[in-house]
């Protein structure tokens, strides 16, 4: 669990990157330049942590490419204080990110290798979730909505009704769907049945699955 001199100025050329292709949010790029990403993979991809790639973990499932990271928490715009649903734990990176940001961040994973592993992984290295649930993400999590933003980190392919249904009013869910490919989507809640809809090209995500597994 060690975060060495080496690691951080990968960081910092991290972060360089993300700068270039266009990420401007200084919280979003502060958050991945201080986050040890390496500590979220296995310790044999050493080397690729800090290159801006996705990355395979437990249970078929990966770590987020950094871009694709910054590019959604840029587009929800989050504040401290705010509260945010994450569909798809992972690896926790993104939960992370989040945290560093000052959300207060529910998270649901429905793979239970990754939940288990996660859930006792995120608060050795400091960083707590108000709430992270084993559960079907496609359903989001009612019993705490209204959510100031909800970020969904696997690729849906369709926009699943109770999660636009638990935003606040201008609140924000970011979403890529598409079956093979993703349109990276976000909708604004602007009234009770009203959403404005922007989409912002295309990613690639691992499929969001229904149900527990």
């Amino acid at each position: 669990m060690k975060d060495t001199f080496k690691h951080k100025g990968l960081r910092q050329k991290l972060v360089a990157v993300l700068k270039a292709k266009g990420i401007t949010n200084n919280d979003v790029l502060n958050a991945i330049g201080k986050i040890p990403r390496h500590l979220f993979m296995d310790s044999s991809f050493l080397d690729h942590a800090y290159q801006d790639k996705a990355f395979p973990i437990a249970a078929d499932q990966t770590i987020s490419q950094p871009y694709t990271v910054a590019f959604q928490t840029e587009l929800m715009q989050v504040k401290r204080g705010d509260k945010v649903l994450e569909i798809g734990t992972g690896s926790g990176y993104q939960t992370a990110v989040l945290c560093e940001l000052g959300a207060k961040v529910y998270s649901i994973e429905r793979q239970h290798e990754l939940f288990k592993l996660t859930s006792r992984f995120l608060p050795k290295i400091g960083y707590r979730a108000k709430k992270l649930i084993f559960g079907d993400g496609y359903k989001g999590l009612v019993e705490e909505a209204p959510f100031d933003s909800i970020i969904v980190t696997a690729g849906a392919p369709f926009v699943p009704k109770p999660l636009l249904a638990q935003l606040k009013i201008d609140g924000r869910l970011v979403i890529p769907v598409g079956d093979n490919v993703q349109t990276m989507t976000l909708f604004v809640r602007k009234g009770q049945t009203d959403f404005e809809k922007t989409e912002f090209g295309e990613f690639r995500f691992v499929p969001l699955l229904e149900d527990k597994n």
